[in-house]
């Protein structure tokens, strides 16, 4: 007997619970950038690539309703490295509001925060950085994507208060996250319209589909501490739930690729992206058929296979703006 305790690798090498195992910021990044890289959630890439696909899906809309340019290249690329930037803002300003709750959640209390890695201080001065850099890159667009980008920072303030007063926090993420839906049409086309307002109306109700599957991980920890989730709301009727949340996405962004592409008069553009929210269905369908609310390894899981869900639809989007 040695006398000492065995403590978990996440507490010893500062790892966050449920980051993917063998990311690159727990095993190549500088050992002083790891707790505000987990921070920014680099080591959990799935939160950048839902906040990025609904710009893409916009983006590549609305160019298939006159031309791809080549400026839309740089749409693409300056929203992914802003969705980065963005997303670990987000990240940085929910754990600084929520470091009293996630002490007590075992999911969340290897986060750098409750875990000492950093101090709020630190944690305020790394949220400033990222949010400088986003509105550098926010700055090439055109005046009316800035205002667009100015606005997004409204609900994304709001969204981690939002649990502690309402059953459907989910809601809020959705509000945030899918922002990009708006600003990327508003980047390309210089105007709003009704086509990505309903765009960016499926994007919620899909939030509302992969966040109820994501917050399942946590419902007796949330119950315990009075935390609000729709997970903790629906239950035993959560397929149901799920299942009106994929009817909704699909019949939504059909609508929106009806009312953007029609007017064209090209079957296979049209054709193209109808597809897109139909593939999107038919995996939030494998989604659903694969779930088990009560298997939090299982819900981790299908969360993060979200992004193959919007995958598709950027793809199909994409192709029907090359045409």
């Amino acid at each position: 007997m040695t006398g000492k305790t065995e403590m978990p690798e996440a507490q010893v090498t500062g790892q966050v619970a449920d980051a993917y195992r063998g990311n690159w910021v727990d095993h190549t990044a500088p050992a002083f950038s790891r707790p505000y890289l987990r921070l920014s959630r680099a080591d959990r890439p799935i939160g950048t690539w839902l906040l990025l696909l609904p710009c893409w899906w916009s983006i590549a809309l609305a160019a298939a309703t006159d031309s791809l340019r080549p400026f839309d290249l740089w749409l693409a690329l300056g929203c992914a490295i802003g969705a980065f930037l963005m997303r670990g803002a987000g990240c940085t300003w929910n754990d600084i509001t929520d470091r009293d709750f996630d002490g007590k959640v075992a999911r969340t209390r290897s986060r750098p925060i409750p875990s000492g890695q950093v101090t709020v201080k630190q944690a305020v001065g790394w949220m400033v950085a990222q949010t400088a850099v986003a509105a550098a890159i926010l700055f090439t667009f055109n005046w009316a994507a800035i205002g667009m980008g100015v606005l997004a920072l409204v609900p994304v303030a709001v969204y981690p208060f939002a649990k502690r007063f309402t059953w459907w926090p989910q809601a809020f993420l959705g509000i945030a996250f899918n922002w990009g839906a708006l600003l990327g049409w508003v980047a390309h086309t210089g105007s709003l319209g009704l086509a990505p307002v309903l765009l960016y109306a499926a994007g919620i109700i899909w939030t509302l589909f992969y966040d109820t599957i994501y917050a399942h991980q946590d419902k007796e920890d949330d119950a315990l501490i009075g935390v609000k989730s729709t997970a903790r709301l629906f239950g035993a009727n959560t397929s149901r739930w799920l299942t009106l949340f994929l009817i909704l996405t699909v019949v939504l962004m059909t609508a929106a690729v009806l009312l953007a592409l029609l007017p064209l008069s090209n079957p296979l553009v049209l054709a193209l992206g109808l597809c897109a929210p139909w593939a999107m269905g038919w995996h939030m369908l494998w989604q659903m058929r694969r779930l088990d609310i009560d298997d939090a390894d299982n819900c981790l899981m299908l969360f993060r296979k979200s992004r193959d869900t919007g995958l598709w639809a950027a793809l199909f989007l994409a192709g029907a703006a090359i045409l």
